[in-house]
């Protein structure tokens, strides 16, 4: 009867056992172990131009699935209004600022393929720790971090050197220059200032050589060589910004290899996506990393004829779309190989639209809605409010908002935990892991405070009350809009960080972008009562912040960002740079 009795037990036991092992693991999201990540990035694209986000004109039906099928932030936050600052703390998960990513000056993007300034080789990108999980890790499409330091092969920005396994694309950024129809986009200021100070040297060169000589004063002659040098670096910095930029900038690489030289902007969508979709196959049997940073809808926003006039409005419209149907063929991909509830896809901008960008009537700049600003601006909304959505099935929730402040660098410690690694401890990271506020398990976020720059230089800065609900957001600095009452610097095509151009307000504009989200009605201590006590609590947060900044060489001095010959990458024989290594591969189809 005992041995009945326990044979009985065992019976159930085994059952119950065998009935666990059976157990769909979607059902148990919190098992999962190195989902692949599909991380999409838009160029310039303004929140305002996704369907999800209230824009009912720009069709956008498949970044709209993403937003239906998963999460979508409503207060997602860029840590800069520019491309490179902003890709580097995307990537580094830290203020960029932290890495000497953002600028003490007017260049606050890398200018030139063959500049000495980059991501520099000791920042940890999250691709580097995927990687030493057993990641496959691809980018494809824009890099715009800067290539090589001391010479023409060292490559030590490039992103191969900075955890990707694979990389196809522009090391650089899409310019109009890169169109041979389009009107040339390089900064003319800097063309300028590149001249003016070309002259400077050359009068000091000659004054000290003039000294040397005479005997008036008395100069090492090492002092009139290196002049002599900058001298000519400056020249050939300015010269080469007539009529060579497509050649130097617009290029496409492979891994380390150019293979055109310069780009075939017909084909480059087409190759971008049979790159991206390729990646997903190849690697679907084990966990991988794709980012995705889409060319689109950068300036020369390149378009194909399937799409041009399909939307109503005009060449950048068309470009959205097809950026979303892009984004549709990927989604279709990971579909396609069963891997949807095993992957995480994200989609965001690196920044606002850039608003003063126009040809005549023509506007070839993003829309950002409600919020004041744009492209460029290190304050106001419009520049750093950016789309952000999640989509993970099973594991995320469906059609849920979430309207908490969270920043672009979040990404970096989300996808670390969960690809089982370790965020560095070595140094300051500033974004946070975003799962438990995306699954629900918790209400806020935990940014108490975001600090928006301008360059180096801090404009303002965000606090979430959390026990009130309130937004507060203290603005030091704001560009001053030309003309009077427009909402951009059009006399300037960019808005700057300093100078004249800048109004310092003392004491700060303050906001409740609970209640006023478009910064329209600046609060004062006769209308907020609790107007100095948030002042206070912000500018004492502010000194916290300024307490774990550290200097570190500035990636974009002038010396770094100007052209230098030996650093220019070149698939010939320097200075004869010409190639089409792509040109016998089928075009896809698209």
């Amino acid at each position: 009867m005992i041995w009945q009795q326990l044979s009985h037990w065992t019976c159930l036991v085994k059952a119950l056992i065998f009935g666990l092992l059976l157990q769909p693991l979607m059902t148990q999201p919190s098992i999962i172990t190195q989902p692949n990540f599909v991380l999409l990035m838009a160029d310039d694209l303004g929140i305002g131009d996704v369907g999800c986000y209230g824009n009912d004109t720009i069709r956008t039906p498949n970044i709209d699935r993403l937003a239906r099928e998963g999460v979508k932030l409503t207060q997602h936050i860029t840590a800069a209004p520019l491309c490179t600052p902003s890709r580097a703390a995307f990537l580094t998960g830290r203020y960029p600022i932290r890495s000497g990513m953002d600028a003490i000056n007017n260049y606050r993007v890398i200018f030139w393929n063959g500049g000495s300034g980059g991501l520099p080789p000791n920042e940890t990108t999250f691709a580097k720790i995927l990687q030493q999980q057993g990641y496959s890790t691809g980018l494809i499409g824009k890099w715009h971090l800067g290539v090589n330091c001391e010479h023409r092969n060292d490559h030590c920005h490039h992103p191969l050197n900075h955890g990707f396994d694979y990389f196809y694309g522009m090391p650089f950024t899409l310019i109009s220059d890169c169109q041979t129809t389009e009107e040339p986009e390089m900064d003319r200021a800097f063309r300028r200032k590149v001249w003016l100070y070309t002259q400077m040297i050359v009068l000091a060169t000659l004054t000290t050589a003039i000294g040397r000589i005479t005997g008036l004063f008395s100069v090492h002659w090492k002092t009139v060589i290196c002049l002599a040098v900058f001298t000519l670096l400056f020249f050939v910095s300015w010269f080469s910004s007539y009529g060579f930029v497509r050649y130097w900038n617009c290029i496409i690489m492979r891994n380390h290899e150019v293979t055109e030289q310069p780009m075939v902007t017909e084909r480059t969508t087409s190759f971008i996506l049979r790159e991206s979709i390729s990646f997903i196959e190849r690697n679907k049997h084990k966990p991988f990393l794709l980012f995705l940073s889409f060319l689109h809808s950068h300036t020369p926003l390149l378009t194909t004829d399937k799409f041009l006039g399909k939307s109503s409005h005009g060449l950048y419209g068309d470009n959205v779309e097809e950026m979303d149907w892009m984004v549709g063929q990927v989604l279709d991909a990971i579909d396609k190989e069963g891997l949807e509830r095993n992957t995480l896809v994200y989609f965001a901008s690196d920044h606002g639209g850039w608003l003063e960008r126009q040809e005549g009537k023509r506007q070839l700049g993003g829309w950002n809605g409600i919020y004041r600003g744009g492209k460029a601006m290190g304050g106001w909304e419009g520049g750093i409010r950016i789309p952000g959505i999640f989509r993970w099935p099973g594991v995320l929730p469906a059609g849920k908002v979430i309207s908490e402040p969270t920043s672009l660098m979040d990404i970096y410690p989300t996808v670390i935990h969960l690809a089982g690694g370790a965020v560095p401890q070595d140094r300051v990271i500033d974004g946070r892991d975003l799962m438990p506020l995306l699954q629900g398990t918790v209400d806020h976020s935990e940014h108490n405070f975001l600090f928006h720059y301008c360059g180096t230089h801090l404009h303002a800065v965000r606090w979430h009350q959390k026990d009130s609900g309130a937004i507060w957001k203290a603005h030091y600095v704001t560009p001053n809009f030309r003309p009077l009452g427009a909402g951009g610097c059009y006399d300037r095509g960019f808005c700057p960080c300093f100078g004249e151009g800048v109004t310092h307000h003392d004491p700060p504009l303050l906001y409740d972008l609970s209640q006023d989200p478009s910064e329209s009605q600046p609060l004062s201590a006769d209308t907020e009562p609790l107007f100095d006590t948030v002042i206070e609590q912000i500018e004492r947060a502010t000194e916290e912040h300024r307490r774990t900044l550290t200097t570190v060489p500035q990636q974009l001095s002038v010396y770094n960002i100007i052209w230098k010959p030996w650093l220019q990458p070149c698939c010939g024989t320097f200075p004869f740079c010409w190639c089409d290594k792509e040109g016998d591969d089928k075009l896809a189809d698209l």
